[in-house]
């Protein structure tokens, strides 16, 4: 194609130089010669346009419009006829197209030499269309080396609206085939009145007004060479560089050439080059200096070795050694120190490791030229002894092992109990500070916003429900999201409601802007939570009632590795890379509750059993051998409490899913629950009186994850085998064990509190009885239930200090509650000017609580500061909040994580006086509640006291005015009255029986002689 090129450019060079009749045409015109010459007009390259493309009012004067660099160059071609190359551009040169850029002065030049005579027009005709490929072939070439505009040329953008305005839509009318476009002055000038400020040629205003031509060239860029999608001439000059730019040739003896108007004879040089290829031939080194660098770099030995002589008593030679103490200040090199430290990146949780390691050195030999400067530790690894069996049989029972062993004892003992009762990592020198130079300063005292997470697809205008912290891996947070509809919204716009996906979203600090996964779900998510002792499992309830759950493991490495390093770790060829590894993969659930088993309303709590205990369909707690959780429990409106087990069901093994076929690659970890998952035990809450049951709404067992205090209480027997469970539990392996080789916990608390949907506290036990009055196995009517709160209750949470301290929020106040005081709470708030949403202990201070209102605030409560009022009160969204979560990260670090009403989570770092503990908090607020329980009992005392105070006033009115009394009967007599009755109602029961038939007459046995 060079070739061509070159040879078309020679072409038309010669054909200008023997053109003298159509020459001498042009100069009688009377015009400027530069204004006649048509621009040149490349084929392929930016800033040239397909030859031929006229206008139509051109047209009609029937000219053949090439792109010849003068008028006239096609009559002179008949006395030089173009090269063979020339007639090979001609068939690659594109067809001619409408709006091709042709000055003015070219037209009225091709349109004066149209009238000559017709024999003379037809023989120009010919003559243009031979020589038209080879004129227009040297532009392209020429507009190779356009590697920079020049001077009054300026890159510029043009919205698709300029485009069509002025006709030079990119990609329709400008191509990268023919980009050159020349437009109206007049009508960009027209453009720019019309929409001043927004016409893209405003930048340029003042020299489009300066431009002294009548059309102005502009060049579509393709690939945006020079910043923008076109570029501009705003000079002649620079139009006329565009056209004309200055051409390097190189001869065939390797020197340059500049090739201007009159470098005709270069050209015919240049375009005799041939190309040969000539082998490499070897020559001798040239030395420049390199290898001087090269031996500089080589470390070599610059002085002699030195030799050390070590000398020892022959007769100590094999002597055996003894080692004794000694004080590190009585040598110089005694001191060693190998100071513990704490691996910041362990996140594996052992269950149990056995593990032998045999470390064989490797034998090298290597120069040094170290000094010893000062003592340093060191180790040395010798070859491991090893021991015959019945060596080790004699060692294991001879007497020396058996008194180490004694004598080590006592000290082991006293180790294990110093690291139970300090952390031997914390180091006390470094704590002086007291963490001042951390994240926050003592005297700073409210909430900083560090992070917010909101994404404009799934959780744009929607609400989060529940907030989750990974248990293992920091920085990762999951929040629920659901449409803010009402029950009649969601039936009238049901179709919306099920196209609409549901998800909950896991967010990274690592990546603020895109979330790492997507959970979809059937239905919206009101409450979910992560397997504590399996993190790659998420149980969630969904707002239909049904149960669902979520297999993670095959993105925890995602979750983990920043999301700039993704591509790093893919080990792929170039050019082959993965173009989804930076999209948000979308996890679907592997199994689902049926739904015919599941709530009737939704479920708004979800609680893990902890992995210590399990409850069996008696509601009876045991030992969970397995210490992996695989029973959750879930609470809804619907006057009910399940209990759900994740284990196969008898004669279901997960074996035997395994030949299925998994076309949508989802988790085949619970398959064998998918729509066919029933509660392992249902938990009414019946009321003490007619009208209706218990609504729950939150729920709190006095069990929680970690505490295994009470497995230690167990009594061991020797029938006691360990569970085989080999490394332990998995979710996808394994049956429950049976109930004969499982030990009841006799010391687990079987009652449970529970928030109502009409604001009462609830305390139940969730074992079921026999009731006596239908015979019927259910569970019990509450203890004790205290409608308190005006609202539903949405916070129901224990003390991480205190397993009896519960916090109670709902409606407009909030009470804190203590398990076994059922007269009422130790503390409750005045009501509050805004609804109360949500509420969470302190991770870090047993004294502190947060509060969230519906006005986007959070109220931090202190109970040794203050009592009637909260001690911080900041203001954090202007929509309502729905959800709240502390996280502890370190002892430096603790995060709020708070969720509101649009879908935006927001991260904010808690100040060092709320997250660090003051001296003895904890003994100054077990205090505070032990005075606020002897408060209560008085209090009850007191109303004791005034209600029989009452009643003897009431006695000695009806005495004064002659009513008897009534008689007051001890409780003996009460129980005598009450047992009388009873056997009565016994004797009756079984005479109406005994008419019905149903009961036949038992005759007594007569006395014995």
């Amino acid at each position: 194609m060079a070739d061509n090129e070159n040879d078309a450019a020679a072409a038309d060079a010669d054909a200008n130089k023997e053109a003298p009749t159509e020459k001498a045409t042009t100069e009688e015109t009377g015009e400027d010669q530069s204004k006649l010459t048509p621009p040149k007009t490349p084929a392929s390259k930016p800033g040239s346009a397909k030859p031929g493309s006229a206008k139509p009012d051109s047209a009609k004067s029937g000219s053949v419009r090439s792109g010849s660099a003068k008028p006239g160059s096609a009559k002179s071609t008949t006395s030089k006829p173009p090269s063979a190359k020339s007639t090979t551009s001609v068939a690659k040169t594109p067809a001619s197209k409408p709006h091709s850029p042709k000055s003015s002065a070219a037209r009225t030049a091709t349109g004066k030499s149209s009238k000559t005579s017709p024999g003379k027009a037809k023989d120009k005709e010919d003559e243009n269309e031979e020589t038209e490929g080879a004129t227009e072939a040297a532009p392209a070439f020429v507009l190779e080396v356009l590697e920079a505009l020049p001077a009054g040329a300026r890159p510029l953008f043009l919205a698709s609206k300029t485009q069509e305005i002025l006709g030079c839509i990119a990609d329709e009318h400008v191509t990268e085939e023919n980009p050159a476009k020349l437009l109206r002055k007049e009508d960009i000038i027209l453009d720019m009145r019309n929409r001043a400020a927004v016409s893209d040629f405003s930048v340029v205003k003042q020299k489009i007004f300066d431009y002294p031509e009548d059309e102005i060239l502009i060049v579509y860029d393709v690939e945006f060479k020079f910043g923008e999608n076109f570029y501009i001439a705003l000079t002649p000059e620079a139009r006329h560089i565009m056209y004309h730019p200055p051409k390097a040739k190189v001869r065939a003896d390797g020197t340059v050439v500049e090739v201007g108007e009159e470098g005709e004879e270069d050209m015919e040089a240049v375009e005799e080059i041939i190309h040969k290829y000539v082998p490499p031939e070897s020559k001798e080194w040239v030395s420049q200096g390199s290898e001087k660098e090269i031996i500089e770099e080589t470390v070599k030995e610059n002085r002699p070795r030195v030799k050390m002589s070590i000398k020892r008593v022959r007769r100590d030679f094999g002597a055996p050694c003894q080692f004794t103490d000694r004080n590190v200040g009585d040598a110089k090199d005694a001191y060693m120190e190998c100071t513990a430290y704490e691996d910041k990146t362990f996140d594996l949780k052992k269950l149990e490791l056995d593990k032998c390691v045999q470390a064989i050195p490797v034998f090298t030999e290597a120069g040094t030229q170290t000094e010893w400067k000062h003592p340093r530790n060191a180790n040395t690894q010798y070859y491991p002894r090893e021991y015959g069996e019945e060596k080790m049989k004699e060692i294991g029972e001879s007497k020396s092992l058996q008194t180490m062993a004694e004598d080590v004892a006592p000290r082991f003992e006293l180790a294990l109990q110093q690291n139970e009762i300090m952390d031997v990592f914390f180091d006390d020198w470094l704590a002086l500070a007291d963490e001042d130079g951390s994240f926050g300063s003592k005297a700073d005292n409210h909430l900083k916003e560090y992070q917010s997470f909101t994404d404009l697809q799934f959780s744009k205008d929607k609400t989060i429900t529940c907030i989750e912290w990974h248990p293992t891996i920091k920085g990762v947070a999951a929040v629920a999201v659901c449409d803010k509809m009402s029950f009649d919204s969601r039936i009238d716009h049901a179709a919306k409601v099920i196209m609409t996906p549901s998800l909950i979203l896991i967010w990274s600090f690592t990546d603020p802007i895109h979330p790492q996964l997507l959970l979809e779900a059937p239905d919206d998510i009101y409450s979910f939570k992560f397997c504590p002792t399996d993190p790659s499992i998420v149980a969630g309830g969904c707002i239909n009632g049904q149960v669902v759950l979520w297999d993670i493991s095959a993105h925890l490495e995602r979750l983990k590795t920043p999301r700039s390093n993704r591509k790093k770790n893919i080990n792929t060829l170039p050019g082959f890379e993965d173009e989804s590894a930076f999209d948000t993969p979308i996890v679907r659930y592997c199994a689902v509750s049926s739904i015919e088993h599941s709530h009737k309303a939704a479920i708004t709590d979800v609680l893990w059993v902890p992995d210590h205990m399990e409850i069996n369909r008696m509601g009876v707690p045991q030992e969970n051998r397995q210490q992996q959780c695989v029973q959750l429990m879930t609470c809804a409106a619907d006057n009910c409490i399940l209990l759900w087990d994740t284990r196969p069901p008898k004669g279901v093994t997960s074996a035997d899913d395994k030949g299925l076929k998994n076309p949508m690659g989802i988790p085949t970890t619970f398959r064998y629950l998918d729509l066919s998952w029933k509660p392992h035990m249902k938990v009414n809450l019946s009321r003490s009186e007619p009208g209706g049951d218990h609504s729950p709404t939150k729920f709190s067992i006095q069990e929680i994850q970690g505490d295994r205090s009470v497995l230690t209480k167990l009594s061991e027997t020797k029938d006691d085998k360990p569970g085989g469970g080999g490394g332990g539990y998995g979710f996808s392996t394994g049956k429950p064990s049976s109930a004969k080789e499982k030990r009841t916990l006799q010391d687990v608390n079987t009652h449970l509190y529970a928030g109502g949907e009409d604001g009462e506290i609830i305390y139940a036990d969730w074992m079921p009885q026999k009731d006596q009055d239908s015979g019927k196995i259910q569970t019990p009517k509450p203890t004790f239930y205290n409608t308190l709160h005006d609202g539903p209750v949405n916070t129901l949470q224990r003390s991480p200090f205190f397993r009896d301290i519960l916090l109670c929020v709902g409606g407009w106040t909030f009470s804190i509650w203590k398990e076994g005081v059922n007269s009422g709470p130790i503390l409750a708030s005045s009501a509050s000017p805004k609804r109360l949403t949500a509420g969470f202990w302190s991770p870090s201070r047993p004294g502190v609580f947060y509060i969230t209102r519906v006005d986007g605030s959070v109220d931090v409560w202190d109970l040794l500061d203050r009592t009637h009022e909260p001690s911080l009160n900041q203001n954090v969204s202007s929509v309502p909040i729905t959800c709240i979560y502390p996280y502890q990260v370190s002892s430096k670090q603790h995060l709020l994580a708070i969720g509101d009403n649009s879908g935006t989570l927001h991260v904010l770092e808690i100040p060092w006086s709320l997250r660090q503990p003051t001296p003895n908090e904890l003994v100054g607020v077990s205090n505070y509640f032990d005075r606020e329980v002897k408060r209560r009992e008085f209090v009850v005392a007191r109303w004791d006291f005034r209600e029989m105070e009452k009643r003897e006033i009431e006695a000695e009115a009806k005495r004064k005015a002659g009513i008897a009394p009534n008689v007051q009967l001890s409780e003996e007599e009460l129980e005598m009255k009450m047992k009388t009755e009873y056997m009565a109602y016994l004797e009756e029961e079984a005479s109406f029986l005994r008419q019905l038939g149903l009961k036949e007459e038992v005759d007594e046995p007569l006395p014995e002689v």
